[in-house]
């Protein structure tokens, strides 16, 4: 099993959804991958901080005597056909309530990520990508031979290109999985600092003009272009990364 494949399978896995081969080939992957290791711990935090803050409400006592002597009474007497309906008419009206409660929570769980919580995953992927010695699929400092390498692999060819003679050196590139799809990591070199430029197809309406955010350390730029998304990460510094952002949105038309 590679990352792709466990990173698909990690919500699976955490709420113990897959077969028990399934799970056991998983488990073996992220013994021996921090960075997948550590997908599986944040969203295991995550759904524990869940838990921790949804409501418990106790069943109050006795309830279920309760309940077992309304229904042996119920049995004792013939119910009225009009007594019938109701009871249906009630019970058709709390499956309705389950019904909207539900598409109400699909919705939410479904809705588009924020910047913010973009912002956070493409910085844990940079960082996941330096600790995990998982830089590049692909090495290459030729944008001929980078972009072919995507083709077939992504539903939409990412912009290739090599400032070497601005100071940004493409080193390379990788297939990622950002904000629920797949996206291409195009990986560039400035002095001692790698520069991890995140491009994904994106045909929502979305603002064109530049986003900055930051965490740990990390600089990071995002803006969208068409039909694309992109993100740039690194800890060089915002003048010089400013830099690599403009150079990358001129060829790009931007």
């Amino acid at each position: 099993m590679d990352c792709k494949e466990a990173r698909l399978m990690t919500h699976a896995y955490a709420d113990g959804e897959l077969d028990v081969l399934t799970t056991a080939r998983i488990e073996s992957h992220v013994k021996n991958c921090a960075g997948c290791k550590q997908r599986l711990g944040e969203l295991s935090a995550l759904r524990a901080s869940f838990k921790k803050a949804l409501p418990y409400f106790k069943t109050p006592e006795g309830l279920q005597n309760r309940i077992q002597a309304g229904l042996r009474k119920s049995e004792k007497k013939p119910r009225p056909l009009a007594s019938s309906y109701r009871l249906w008419a009630r019970m058709g009206a709390v499956m309705a309530a389950v019904i909207v409660l539900s598409a109400s929570l699909l919705v939410v769980m479904k809705a588009p990520s924020t910047n913010d919580d973009v912002a956070h995953e493409v910085i844990s992927s940079h960082v996941r990508s330096l600790m995990a010695e998982h830089l590049t699929d692909i090495r290459s400092t030729d944008q001929h031979t980078v972009k072919p390498w995507f083709t077939g692999r992504l539903d939409f060819s990412p912009p290739v290109r090599d400032f070497a003679s601005e100071g940004f050196a493409l080193a390379g590139g990788r297939l990622d999985y950002l904000d629920n799809r797949q996206a291409a990591a195009l990986v560039y070199q400035c002095r001692n600092h790698v520069i991890n430029l995140f491009v994904w197809s994106d045909d929502r309406e979305q603002s064109q003009s530049v986003s900055a955010h930051g965490s740990q350390g990390y600089h990071a730029y995002a803006w969208g272009q068409a039909g694309m998304r992109f993100w740039v990460v690194s800890d060089l510094n915002e003048s010089d990364l400013s830099q690599f952002v403009r150079l990358m949105r001129t060829v790009q038309g931007g």
